[in-house]
């Protein structure tokens, strides 16, 4: 039987292959072994430690090595709890939300799932708080307030499955700004549709804010931005149903004369209801 004999080359790249398998091996088990045979109240200790002096880079690598290798100990729980912490801390917004979702996941019926889903909340709002701020230094339709929406959704979320949660006053007071916000950028651009000409689509942003932020500061400036969409489209008479609820909802609207609607941005007559 003939036998296979690697050449040279194909030899000496085979060795090479396994010299780099085994430093990879080798720097893998460096990091795995940097906390071996330290016990688990030991290693959360530091982690604490590390915590009271804010030094959030050190605890995250013992909180993750105790969730790592302690999944289920006498302090895993509280680990992940402060591991949440430690990342928000350290303004890893994304991290923070993952641990925060996978704690809920795990624990939904622990006495802090209230917390772990107010800091889930709360790093949305972090990550999403310049996307709010300054709305008018740059177009406004190109902004994404996904992580801003998410905010509002946790916040919301808290105060309807804890309303007791000594957070959910917080989370509430979060809400309103939110909704006033979110609404607001709405109402922004529904005002470059109309600027642009595509008066539908500034009807839609229009209703949208009043179906959706029904309790916000924005839905009569919203009704306003209807009535001008529809008189865009030529649509007359339903510019002037709206114009009425509007009439009756805010009197002394910026754009009413009396009972007389002045459109900004489209060329079309003022209209009286």
């Amino acid at each position: 039987m003939r036998v296979f004999r690697p050449t040279v080359r194909l030899a000496a790249l085979l060795l090479a292959s396994s010299l780099l398998v085994g430093c990879a091996s080798n720097g893998s088990t460096e990091e795995e072994d940097e906390f071996a045979g330290i016990a688990e109240r030991e290693l959360y200790e530091e982690a604490r430690s590390s915590l009271e002096r804010r030094n959030f880079t050190a605890a995250i690598t013992r909180l993750e090595a105790l969730d790592t290798r302690f999944p289920f100990g006498n302090h895993a729980e509280q680990a992940q709890l402060e591991l949440i912490y430690a990342y928000y801390e350290s303004s890893d917004w994304e991290a923070t939300r993952a641990a925060s979702s996978r704690f809920i996941r795990l624990h939904p019926s622990h006495p802090q799932a209230d917390y772990a889903l107010y800091m889930r909340g709360l790093a949305a709002w972090q990550a999403g708080r310049f996307s709010l701020e300054r709305l008018r230094l740059i177009d406004i339709s190109k902004r994404d307030l996904g992580a801003s929406r998410d905010a509002y959704t946790d916040f919301s979320e808290l105060v309807r499955l804890y309303p007791n949660s000594q957070y959910a006053p917080d989370a509430q007071q979060r809400i309103v700004y939110l909704r006033n916000l979110m609404s607001r950028h709405e109402l922004h651009v529904a005002d470059y549709y109309l600027r642009r000409g595509a008066y539908l689509a500034a009807v839609e942003r229009g209703r949208w804010v009043i179906e959706n932020y029904p309790e916000s500061e924005a839905t009569r400036d919203a009704l306003a931005v209807m009535v001008e969409g529809y008189l865009g489209l030529e649509m007359r008479d339903r510019a002037r149903e709206v114009l009425e609820v509007l009439i009756e909802n805010a009197p002394r609207h910026e754009q009413l004369r009396g009972r007389t609607f002045q459109p900004r941005h489209v060329s079309a007559q003022s209209i009286s209801a």
